[in-house]
This record gives C-alpha cells, sequence and structure tokens, in this order.
C-alpha cells in the first residue's frame, strides 16, 4: 500500500512553520522561516518556499509520493467569496487564497483556521485526547478559539465558529480592529492588557512586568491585572453557557499565566450559566507545535 504524508503549514504573525509527517505521523521535516507579509505576494512565496523544499525531500527519498497539504492561518475563507476574511494578518484580506496557492503549487489545499488547528491538535494528541468535545482558546498577541465535536472541527454556518476574541463584552469599550468595541481581544490579549495599562498610565509596559507588579501588590497593576481577570472569567464563563464543552482548552502565551487556572477559573465559575461547573480548564500540552501539527491532520 502506497503511503500518503501529510504536510502542514502554520502561517504566523511573525513566523511560518512547515511540517512533514509520514502515515505513521513520524516527523521527517519541521522547519521555521520569518513571515514577510509586506505584501500578499511575500506570503504566497513564503509558503511555496516551504512546500518545495518538502516535495524535493519526498521526491529525493520516495517515489511518486502521495501527499496532502493543509494550512493553518490567522484568518478564515469565506465559503461563498473563496476570499480570507477577519485576518489579524491583514494583508491576507479579500484575496483569494486557497485558489492562488492551489495555481501556485499545482496541488490541492486545505485552509482552516489557525485556531481551529490549534483546537484540534490539542484534541488529537495534546492534553485534551480523551475527551471527544472541546473549545479551544488561544491566548496571545489576539484572542482565538475552535470548538471541537467528535474530535472533528466545528465550523458552523458562516465558518466563524469559535471566534470568540470578537464578542463584545463592554459596549463602552476600546475600539477593536473589527469595529466593535470592547471585544474580547481588546480586554484579555497580551496586546489588550498591555494598551489597559497603557490608557490607565501613560506608561508602556509589556505583559510579564505588568503580571510582576500585580503579584507584588503594586498599584495601578494590581486593580488592571484584577480587572483582566475579571474579564477573563465573564468571557470563558460565557463559553460554558453557549456551548457547555467537556474540557477548555488554553493556548498562546498568555496560557503561561497561573492565575488564569486558579483566581481566574474562580471568575469563570461566578459568570458560567450552572450553580457548581466542573469543567476542566487545562493548559496546552503541544505548545506552538500544535498549529502545524493541526495543519497537517486537516486532511
Amino acid at each position: 500500500m502506497q503511503k500518503t504524508f501529510k504536510i502542514g503549514i502554520d502561517l504566523g504573525g511573525t513566523k511560518t512553520e512547515v511540517i512533514l509527517l509520514d502515515s505513521e505521523n513520524q516527523i521527517l521535516l519541521r522547519e521555521r522561516i520569518p513571515t514577510q507579509k509586506e505584501t500578499y505576494e511575500q506570503i504566497l512565496n513564503g509558503i511555496k518556499f516551504l512546500i518545495d523544499k518538502t516535495k524535493q525531500i519526498l521526491h529525493n527519498d520516495y517515489q511518486s509520493p502521495d501527499y496532502t497539504i493543509g494550512i493553518g492561518i490567522p484568518g478564515i475563507v469565506d465559503q461563498i467569496t473563496e476570499k480570507v476574511i477577519n485576518a489579524n494578518t491583514t494583508i491576507l484580506i479579500g484575496n483569494p487564497l486557497k485558489k492562488d496557492l492551489e495555481k501556485l503549487l499545482d496541488h490541492p489545499v486545505i485552509i482552516e483556521n489557525d485556531a481551529n488547528c490549534f483546537a484540534l491538535a490539542e484534541s488529537l494528541a495534546g492534553i485534551a485526547k480523551d475527551y471527544q468535545n472541546i473549545f479551544g482558546i488561544i491566548m496571545g498577541t489576539g484572542c482565538g478559539g475552535g470548538l471541537i465535536i467528535n474530535k472533528k472541527i466545528y465550523k458552523g454556518m458562516h465558518g466563524i465558529a469559535g471566534e470568540w476574541g470578537h464578542f463584545s463584552i463592554d459596549p463602552n469599550g476600546p475600539l477593536c480592529w473589527c469595529g466593535n468595541r470592547g471585544c474580547i481581544e481588546t480586554l484579555i490579549s497580551g496586546s489588550g492588557l498591555e494598551n489597559q495599562f497603557f490608557k490607565k498610565t501613560g506608561v508602556s509596559l509589556k505583559v510579564p512586568e505588568i503580571i510582576q507588579n500585580a503579584r507584588r501588590n503594586i498599584e495601578p497593576a494590581k486593580t488592571i491585572f484584577d480587572e483582566f481577570l475579571e474579564n477573563f472569567g465573564r468571557a470563558v464563563g460565557g463559553i460554558i453557557s453557549v456551548f457547555d464543552p467537556e474540557v477548555i482548552v488554553i493556548g498562546g502565551g498568555l496560557s503561561n499565566i497561573e492565575e488564569l487556572y486558579t483566581i481566574g477559573y474562580e471568575k469563570v465559575k461566578k459568570y458560567a450559566f450552572y450553580h457548581s461547573i466542573r469543567t476542566p480548564l487545562l493548559k496546552n500540552k503541544l505548545g506552538d507545535s500544535a498549529g502545524v501539527f493541526g495543519a497537517a491532520w486537516l486532511t
């Protein structure tokens, strides 16, 4: 029986990563390059460079290899127009990425939201592998989410299921790039926390410094961090009330904040519409590997 290989691409804001897996999911290649994103063509060429390098390895070692290509992007492909929408890497917006890549690579590709790829990977091989229905959230520069039902990505009617970061929880809050105010992303992402601190103090501090000061009870960091945890509880409590998943997995740089799993979890219980929440709130297992594995497993 001929082996089918899996190629996964994780297109991030700062790096683009490729992985090559054999039919037993053994890693044959894994490489990262900086994401060049001044133009749309740079993004296309960066992906082609990695795919071509991967194909060269396949053709050198195997005769007529069969392979699939899955790509995770920080946005989604609109099901009607087939163009990218809702992308943090804004240069992608309005472009027919799938069509352009298939023409450039001369091969079919599957494109999926990167948070969906994260959630899928954690569901199949990560911290949530013993659960069927999970919600994966990414808290990094922005906030994303993915919903897994019976070990499969649930995309919804419009392909936006899991877009947790752009639910407004404060109509008087900061203006979000999506056009709404008080989106979850503006309040509990890394950039959101830093922007809130700057707004209230006029001082620029990075997330680790803000948290360090908060832990030392230094104001105004403590109050701002308390508000951050309150908003986290409100947002995640809402997820449980709507989807009631078996488990919630947190990824992204902010997943390392210990208070999310203690004080933050108590806030979640406060806002969820149930008197005795049992939903596990877990830190990811695969780290920043999740996205590229999830992309490879899209097929």
